[in-house]
């Protein structure tokens, strides 16, 4: 069902439920009025006659009959019934005998002085008169012909009313959820002429601060983060395909020159020594796109483990000095790390080791000395890494660009590198929840910094 429906018919049914109510308490408050003013007028009635026996000696029940019988102010269908001190009938005009009264009904008048009935159609009033010679105790029942056509009409009247704000509370609901709905149209509007082709679109937001408003903030924000990651992919596609053709090209030439005519056993073997090795290469790139594409996941808490960064580093070394035996990596710990869970984080074991690798290889590769000095200390509730070289350093306008993918300076353009490993870095940084900057000076070495939360351990209950 249409919201524009929904929100029409939830206000119909919210206004009915409100006239009801309010016409239950208006008919209610009718009928108990008209109940009060007729029981007021039949304990008038009672009253006078009550009076008229007891206290007027001359007026008997024959003259009392032909009194009520041309008196002009009787009620409609009205009987008076009088007993006396016996519960004997004193006077009664109930010809036809409607009125049964019960003898209880009798006792509770005199205990009670009054008391109130109904027999069938009729309202009756009993009230209990007393003299020094005379206890009697007179009934008076009456049909509220005029009271119960008011609240019929009145009746009819709610009734009609309710009918018709009904169709009025309809159609007005219709035209406010109209309105209502009408940004959320125009939102729904805007968002369908948005495509891939044209993500740089943005919806209005307008002058006012409402929901619609905000929903279209929002909305412009995920626009703004598909349309980065959009162009992303474009530019990694791109660069990857550039990147894995290089290679791909040269193999194909190398093998293609080396099948043009027989060559010595000396030419076979440089060819295939530079085959091999731009395999290696693409096999190398081939690896680092694979973790790009790993750490640019969302990966779950489930797939961390808790590390020992020392032995991590250690293992960085070793892997560095295993492949280029002519670099030269040195570790210091500061002395304020004196426990192992200060040096404990939550991670993924092989992409931090990948990422640490990447930084200090690009250090010794671009150093005279080729040589990198790793800092570990810790800060507050952190643990901070320095990948500290004396290269030839990253000009500043270069600082903000190092970390895009295949982003590659000027000044190693001619080195070999794909332009991944930095990129690589600051995304599986980010993904365990750590940050990583760089300081530099061209011609004055780099600083990359890596900060990363220390894991919280749950404390382990005592055992005796």
């Amino acid at each position: 069902m249409e919201i524009r429906k929904k929100i029409s018919l939830q206000f119909t049914v919210i206004v009915a439920v409100i006239q009801l109510l309010l016409s239950l308490a208006i008919y209610i408050s009718f009928a108990k009025s008209r109940e009060e003013d007729l029981y007021t007028k039949l304990e008038a009635k009672a009253k006078g006659v009550g009076q008229m026996l007891i206290d007027i000696v001359e007026i008997d029940a024959v003259l009392l009959e032909k009194i009520e019988r041309n008196n002009p102010l009787s009620l409609p269908y009205e009987k008076i019934i009088i007993y006396n001190y016996q519960n004997k009938l004193l006077f009664s005009n109930d010809d036809h005998g409607e009125i049964t009264i019960d003898p209880n009904l009798i006792d509770q008048v005199r205990l009670n002085n009054r008391a109130r009935s109904r027999i069938g159609q009729y309202e009756v009033l009993g009230k209990f008169y007393t003299n020094p010679n005379e206890r009697i105790v007179v009934f008076v029942a009456a049909v509220d012909l005029y009271g119960f056509k008011k609240l019929s009409f009145l009746r009819r009247i709610l009734t009609i009313v309710f009918v018709i704000g009904l169709v009025i509370v309809y159609f007005a609901g219709r035209v406010f959820a109209g309105r209502a709905v009408q940004p959320i149209l125009k939102v729904m509007s805007q968002v369908d002429r948005i495509s891939v082709s044209n993500l740089n679109a943005r919806l209005d937001e307008g002058p006012s601060k409402d929901e619609i408003a905000r929903l279209s903030a929002t909305f412009n924000k995920l626009l703004e983060r598909l349309e980065a990651s959009f162009k992303m992919q474009k530019s990694f596609i791109a660069n990857a395909s550039h990147e894995m053709n290089t290679p791909l090209t040269v193999i194909t030439g190398q093998l293609e020159v080396v099948l043009m005519k027989t060559r010595t056993n000396q030419e076979y073997a440089e060819t295939i020594t530079t085959v091999l090795s731009e395999i290696r290469n693409l096999n190398l790139l081939s690896i680092k796109l694979l973790m790009l594409a790993q750490a640019s996941t969302e990966l779950t808490s489930t797939n961390f483990a808790l590390l020992r960064i020392d032995d991590l580093l250690w293992q960085v070394r070793s892997e560095i000095l295993a492949r280029y035996p002519e670099f030269s990596v040195k570790i210091e710990m500061h002395e304020e790390i004196d426990d192992e869970d200060q040096l404990t984080v939550s991670g993924n074991d092989m992409l931090l080791k990948t990422a640490i690798v990447n930084i200090a290889e690009n250090g010794c590769k671009y150093s005279d000395n080729h040589r990198v000095e790793i800092s570990l200390s810790k800060m507050a509730e952190t643990l901070v890494i320095h990948l500290i070289d004396q290269g030839i350093g990253i000009p500043e306008h270069e600082l903000q660009m190092i970390f895009q993918p295949f982003y590659r300076s000027e000044a190693v353009k001619n080195s070999d590198g794909h332009g991944i490993g930095l990129s690589l870095a600051e995304k599986v940084i980010k993904l365990h929840k750590g940050k990583l900057s760089v300081t530099s000076q061209a011609g004055q070495g780099s600083d990359f910094m890596i900060r990363l939360p220390l894991a919280k351990r749950i404390s382990q209950p005592d055992t005796f």
